[in-house]
């Protein structure tokens, strides 16, 4: 028997009949099996709760709304009048309870509506069906098939899909349900008030929960989103051109891994189109809250966030550059390097502010000389590019090696094509920011931002630089 110590364990082998050795486990019983699963879970459900305490929150906000109903009910002259019906309560806190107050605020209204809408016009059927005599089964089926038509029809529309998709699907189950049921009219009449009284009863205690007791506001996570995502676009664009533009050295590895999360920032603004509609659909559905009105324009926010996308993908062009970096040779690199860098602070600059905009929601004082700014940046680029010596032919022999500071070296055209990619993405970039500058603009006049008081030392009798294109 022998042993060896294997990634700081102590493993145990013997020796078997084929000269060859074998590994002693030890066994584990079913009681330790179990503790080490039950220890896995816990450990892992704690986890789940630490990375996002929301979570938390809204189990709790649902076993409390599960509780009041059900104690609710739980009165004799209550249960007494609705009977089993209480378990359509139960059933709509189930299915609306949300974890944001606008995706409550919208499944509750269209429970509600669904219902009524549904109940009345299957008693209309119902009644209808039962003064046609025989033809009572043409009546429903016929009834059945075109409410049902409809209303699955209309969830095909986009417009009507993302705010009532939820109340469509309702409307068809409770309108089936009431058609065909087999009742006489007093008693669907009957049966229907007692289930529109149980869910309104049943929303009642959800929306009151979801509000007043820890409320996760859509509306204030699609504007903290887009917040966040300026500031992520101006590290990316930073990051990007400091990365192509920098010199190969052995201490900058120990950044590597932060500086190469700041330059895929792009990615998470490309993948929160799909949040920004959901958001933008749920907040319409909230009640004023904040800084926030009631008709607070929430579609304006796609559209920004449509902008920064279109932002997005000219820094995800240029992070595929860098990977032209060893191509380039160093001299057209310090040609370009200074109006590269020069642009890529001005755009940076407007983005972060534009992100101040929306977290203090206030109009800038210093944004037109941020606009300006990088259209003089984008103009020396331009000059830069156009001043460049390009040279057709090949020489055939070396010339001497000029310093460092001449900016008049010839170039071939195959030297300066991946920079020249590099200076057109940033340039488009540049344009696409202020199509961004002015969405944001439009937020700011709907929304009404009041205009920032605090301005800067020598800065009142200095004019405004005009907007250029």
């Amino acid at each position: 028997m022998a042993s060896k110590v294997e990634a700081g364990k102590l493993e145990w082998r013997i020796s078997v009949d084929n000269e060859t050795t074998k590994r002693l486990v030890p066994k584990s019983g079913p009681s330790e099996r179990i503790f080490l699963w039950l220890k896995g879970l816990i450990t892992k459900t704690w986890r789940i709760g630490a990375d996002d305490p929301a979570k938390v929150v809204h189990c709790l906000k649902v076993g409390l709304a599960l509780s009041l109903v059900c104690i609710f009910y739980y009165m004799r002259p209550l249960y007494d009048g609705v009977g089993g019906n209480a378990m359509w309560a139960i059933m709509t806190v189930v299915v609306v309870f949300e974890s944001n107050v606008g995706a409550t605020f919208s499944k509750c209204v269209n429970r509600v509506v669904a219902t009524i809408l549904a109940g009345t016009l299957g008693i209309a059927v119902h009644w209808v069906a039962t003064q046609s005599g025989e033809a009572e089964i043409f009546v429903i089926g016929s009834s059945v098939f075109l409410f049902a038509f409809a209303a699955t029809y209309s969830r095909f529309v986009p417009s009507f899909k993302s705010r009532f998709d939820y109340g469509a699907m309702i409307f068809i189950l409770t309108f089936s349900l009431v058609s065909v049921g087999g009742y006489r009219v007093d008693k669907l009449v009957d049966m229907a008030q007692q289930r529109v009284s149980t869910i309104a009863v049943g929303t009642s205690i959800c929306i009151i929960i979801t509000i007043f007791i820890c409320p996760i506001w859509a509306g204030t996570h699609l504007h903290r989103l887009i917040q966040h995502n300026f500031t992520k676009l101006a590290d990316s664009l930073d990051g990007c051109v400091a990365e192509y533009f920098k010199k190969r050295d052995v201490s900058t590895n120990e950044n590597e891994d932060e500086t190469n999360m700041k330059v895929q920032g792009f990615k998470c603004v490309l993948n929160s189109k799909g949040t920004e509609e959901a958001m933008a659909n749920l907040a319409r559905w909230e009640p004023a809250h904040g800084s926030f009105n009631f008709r607070h324009p929430w579609q304006q926010y796609v559209k920004i966030g449509a902008a920064m996308q279109r932002c997005a993908y000219c820094l995800e062009n240029l992070s595929i550059c860098m990977n032209y970096e060893t191509e380039t040779p160093d001299q057209v690199k310090k040609h370009f390097r200074e109006a590269c860098m020069k642009l890529s602070a001005a755009s940076s600059k407007i983005m972060r502010e534009l992100a101040d905009i929306l977290k203090n929601t206030r109009r800038s004082l210093k944004m037109d000389f941020l606009v300006f700014d990088m259209n003089s940046a984008v103009q020396e680029l331009q000059e830069t590019l156009k001043t460049i010596p390009i040279q057709t032919n090949k020489p055939e022999e070396e010339e001497e090696v000029p310093s460092a500071e001449d900016r008049t070296i010839p170039m071939t055209l195959h030297e300066v094509l991946p920079v020249a990619t590099l200076v057109s993405l940033l340039i488009e970039n540049a344009a696409r920011i202020q199509t961004t500058v002015e969405a944001v603009d439009v937020l700011a006049s709907l929304a009404d931002f009041k205009q920032d008081s605090k301005k800067k030392t020598g800065d009142n009798n200095t004019k405004q630089p005009p907007l250029s294109s």
